[in-house]
């Protein structure tokens, strides 16, 4: 037998107690973050409407530059000048009440300004899901933090829940057991009785907002027109081109759904949450997965907070003269939302889960646990797609099928001035022989043409011809269960 001295018993006591320390400490230096990365994000939301002025100003100092023959001409500029205003205290309202909604997973109320270096933040993710050429970029978002949200079937509220990420794992096993609802770590939004608590926010006190950079304020532009995408009739074209052949699809796919035991889909870079929520109302066990906390803070309100159809007015359009067919066109109101997500007729165990996909989707529970993934203008996201296949094969149940539609327009090529940021580029020929190497074989294949967040009324339309396909997971050979990471 072996013994061991009281001095080498508490020598490995304070190691462990060192050991102990320094996890606290790095918890803590990574919620400072976490808080100066989302006090960045709502800074940018609140920034909004002076930043709009400014536009407005910029107009107005180019029109009095004008000679009065050319003035004369557009007699009618001061007064549009004046509309954008309004159309701007328009967009403002609708944010204010956004953010005042928002019950942030964190204590945004610490300081959190010594020793915390977040540059990486004003780099990373700078091209992100919803960064096309057409758009701004809608980065910034949070790898540390999960925030989801509950589907509740007839007619209730969908909640709003924050969870750290390694609370992920209890989330699906909620999700897994069908109950309903998908519990992460407690501290509801609502009170059993439905009733939201009453909040200080100090959070939106303007002495702590912080001065962001104008790129910040277009990711909030960039949200607002993802609005028009997923929760508008103005949008119901592009949802038709995009979404339409992947819900055709899946409903083909799974023909005897039950509501005892019904299938489970995964839709990661979900941004507003309406195919997620679409994939729900056909009977799927549907959770979606975002990264933006520009996307999650939006995508929170119109899913728990709107109670009727048309609740909300903005106007998407009104931050470029160019293209415009007229200035009617350019200054028309959107309503929103075009359906109410709480009575649309969602299944038990509709969620949204924030956080980045391969940490999330890393986690052991995860393995062989979909039935399906959707994945829609999203793997060229990826600094690395190789590992965004290889966790997509690894999460499916043997037969599960993966169900693609996107281009390849990689988020993080030509990051100029940035040698370490990671960007693996692959064709749609490799991507292919990635996916068949993971295990996976092709049952469709076609393209798909389409528009993303796009004016439809305007002059220039980018066009994606997008890959559209279903592969299918191989079963593994009788007696041999294994995942394709571990080959």
């Amino acid at each position: 037998m072996t013994t061991r001295s009281g001095n080498e018993g508490g020598g490995g006591r304070e190691i462990e107690e060192e050991e102990d320390e320094e996890k606290l400490r790095q918890r803590k230096l990574e919620e400072a973050l976490e808080v100066k990365s989302l006090r960045r994000i709502i800074s940018a939301y609140l920034n909004y409407p002076d930043a709009a002025e400014e536009d407005v100003k910029r107009y107005e100092r180019s029109f009095r530059k004008l000679p009065p023959s050319h003035k004369a001409l557009l007699s009618h500029y001061p007064s549009k000048f004046q509309k954008l205003r309004r159309c701007i205290s328009v967009n403002s309202y609708f944010i204010f009440n956004m953010l005042q909604a928002f019950e942030p997973p964190l204590d945004m109320s610490q300081d959190v300004d010594d020793g915390c270096e977040d540059s990486h933040l004003e780099h990373e993710h700078s091209h992100h899901p919803f960064a096309k050429p057409d758009e701004a970029c809608c980065g910034e978002g949070s790898s540390a933090m999960c925030q989801s949200l509950k589907g509740l079937t007839n007619n209730k509220e969908v909640i709003t829940d924050g969870c750290h990420e390694s609370a992920a794992a209890s989330c699906l096993t909620e999700l897994e057991d069908n109950r309903g609802t998908v519990e992460c770590c407690g501290n509801y939004v609502n009170d059993t009785n439905g009733n939201v608590p009453s909040s200080s926010h100090d959070w939106l006190d303007p002495s702590i907002q912080m001065h962001v950079p104008l790129v910040d304020v277009d990711k909030v532009r960039c949200v607002i027109r993802n609005i028009v995408r997923d929760w508008a009739a103005e949008g119901q074209k592009e949802r038709d081109q995009c979404y339409k052949p992947i819900l055709e699809e899946l409903d083909s796919l799974f023909p005897n759904r039950s509501e005892e035991c019904p299938p489970t889909c995964l839709v990661p870079g979900a941004g507003l949450g309406r195919l997620a929520l679409e994939i729900s109302c056909l009977g799927f066990v549907s959770q979606g997965n975002e990264f933006s906390y520009y996307m999650m803070i939006c995508s929170s309100f119109i899913l728990n907070q709107t109670e009727t159809v048309g609740e909300w007015t903005i106007y998407p359009w009104i931050h470029s003269n160019c293209n415009s067919l007229s200035d009617s066109d350019q200054l028309r109101p959107v309503s929103i939302p075009d359906i109410h997500p709480a009575s649309a007729g969602i299944t038990q165990g509709f969620s949204m889960c924030g956080g980045d996909f391969v940490e999330v989707y890393s986690d052991p529970s995860q393995v062989g646990f979909w039935d399906a993934v959707v994945t829609c203008f999203f793997i060229d996201t990826a600094h690395n797609i190789v590992e965004y296949i290889e966790i997509i094969s690894r999460i499916l149940k043997e037969g599960g099928v993966w169900i693609n539609l996107g281009p390849l327009l990689y988020h993080f090529a030509d990051m100029y001035g940035q040698e370490d940021e990671m960007s693996v580029e692959l064709s749609l020929e490799d991507v292919k022989k990635v996916a068949f190497n993971y295990g996976f074989e092709l049952e469709k294949e076609t393209t798909i043409e389409t528009t993303y967040t796009t004016n439809p009324r305007s002059m220039m339309q980018n066009r994606y011809f997008a890959a559209f396909w279903t592969m299918r997971k191989k079963s593994a050979p009788q007696g041999k269960q294994t995942s394709p990471l571990d080959n």
